[in-house]
Parts: structure tokens; C-alpha cells; sequence
């Protein structure tokens, strides 16, 4: 008896052995952000998770699989702008995994195959896009950008959420141009200004001048108020102007004067 414990102990304990390792490799735990994607004998099962779950070993393969959002940089493309502006633009595009099964099972590397498409893509649009546009309309373009790549990668069960142009550099000889232009355009600015400015206040000079022709105290007042200011800056000499209609009353009478003979 004794024996036969002695031979059947080691069968025992192999045989624990061998379910303990087979339940092992039977269990799966997956994170709530990541889902397992099921192959058995080559052929897809699904998407199972998260949570724990059993395969069957060696029938069943797993590959885990992200769901979280992805930042991906794409690096400064060299592109060459609708106007023919050489420019150097670099971006930055948000995209997540909404069908684990198709980015497994339909492109070989998704990641890889986001960022080659965001790289020509950026390319592309930077090509059909003015400076101008470029500069000031990046929201627009923006909006094309993400358009575009999320319907390449939309067969891969791939969402592009956001794109993002960061930052767009220029040759040193393009730059000095735009700084010449800006410097223009606020001259032009300047002189446009100051020519409606003239025009206003000719305006009102020109109201002024009718007011006064009709109030005949209002000159008298004018000139009492020019004296009060010369006399605040303490000039050691006074003008005192003369009425015009008091000088235009007096100038038949120096008219006839001068005609007499002496």
C-alpha cells in the first residue's frame, strides 16, 4: 500500500501541476481601456473584455489591443505652397481605436499606417493652400486635414478626432518680404487715416467758419479768448487783431485820402 502511494503521489502531483499551468494559460484579464481580440485555429472569434475571461490554450490567441487616444506627432513636412512659398510645417493628430478587430485584421501596423497617412496628407493640403490661407485660416485647414485622414483610416476602425497645425517656419528671405509688406501696409494705413482726419476737420472748420459769419459776438469772443491764451504763455509782446469789417469800413476812407493832392 505503501507503494503504490509512494508511485501514485508523483502522478498526483504532476497531473496539478499540469491543470494549475493549464488554467493559467486559459486566463485573460484585460484593462477596461484595452479589449482582446480572439483567433482560434486562425479564424476571428472577436473582441472580448474587459474583465477576466478564459481562451482555450493553444487553440485560442489573443492580442490585446489600446482604446485609449493616441497623440501622434507628425513632423515638419517640406511643402510647397499653392503661390509657390517653400515652407516647412509640422502637426500634431489625436486619434483612438473604435473597432479592435478591424485594426487588427485589416493593416498590419495602424499606428505606423496613421502617421504615413497624417505625413502625406499634410503635404497634400499644404500644396493646394495659399500662404495666406495657411496663416490665417488654419482652422479651416485644420478641418480638412482631420476630414481626410479619418476617412483614409476609417476602413481600419480608426477615428482621427483632432488635427492640429502647430507651427509653420519660413525662409529667412520670405520673412523680410512679409516684414516689408506689413510696414507698407501701415504706412498706407497711417496716410489714409490722416487724410480722413484732414477732411473731418475741415469739415468743422468750415461749420465754424459759417457760425461765426453769422453770429457777429462770436468773433468778438473768438478774439478775446485767443488774447486770454497769449496772455497765459507771459509774451512780452501783444498782438491785438483787428475786426476784418472794422478794417473794410475804414478802407474807402484811405482810398480818398490818398487821391487828394497835397
Amino acid at each position: 500500500m505503501d507503494g503504490l502511494l509512494a508511485g501514485v503521489l508523483p502522478l498526483l502531483c504532476f497531473v496539478t501541476v499540469g491543470l494549475l499551468g493549464l488554467i493559467a494559460a486559459s486566463v485573460r484579464i484585460v484593462q477596461e481601456y484595452e479589449r482582446g481580440v480572439i483567433f482560434r485555429l486562425g479564424r476571428i472569434v472577436g473582441a472580448k473584455g474587459p474583465g477576466l475571461f478564459f481562451i482555450i490554450p493553444v487553440v485560442d490567441r489573443m492580442i490585446k489591443v489600446d482604446l485609449r487616444t493616441v497623440t501622434l506627432d507628425v513632423p515638419a513636412q517640406e511643402a510647397i505652397t499653392r503661390d509657390n512659398v517653400t515652407v516647412k510645417v509640422n502637426a500634431v493628430a489625436y486619434f483612438r481605436v473604435v473597432n479592435p478587430v478591424d485594426a487588427v485584421i485589416q493593416i498590419e501596423d495602424f499606428r505606423r499606417a496613421t502617421w504615413q497617412i497624417a505625413q502625406t496628407s499634410l503635404r497634400n493640403v499644404i500644396g493646394q493652400s495659399m500662404l495666406d490661407q495657411l496663416l490665417q485660416e488654419r482652422e479651416q485647414i485644420n478641418e480638412t486635414l482631420q476630414h481626410i485622414i479619418d476617412e483614409a483610416t476609417e476602413p481600419w476602425g480608426i477615428k482621427v478626432s483632432i488635427v492640429e497645425i502647430k507651427d509653420v517656419e519660413l525662409n529667412s528671405q520670405m520673412v523680410r518680404a512679409m516684414a516689408r509688406q506689413a510696414e507698407a501696409e501701415r504706412e498706407r494705413r497711417a496716410k489714409v487715416i490722416h487724410a480722413e482726419g484732414e477732411v473731418q476737420a475741415s469739415a468743422q472748420l468750415a461749420e465754424a467758419a459759417r457760425v461765426m459769419a453769422s453770429e457777429p459776438g462770436a468773433m468778438t469772443l473768438r478774439y478775446l479768448q485767443t488774447l486770454l491764451e497769449i496772455g497765459v504763455e507771459n509774451n512780452t509782446t501783444t498782438i491785438f487783431p483787428l475786426p476784418i469789417d472794422l478794417i473794410a469800413s475804414l478802407m474807402p476812407q484811405l482810398m480818398v485820402t490818398e487821391k487828394k493832392p497835397l
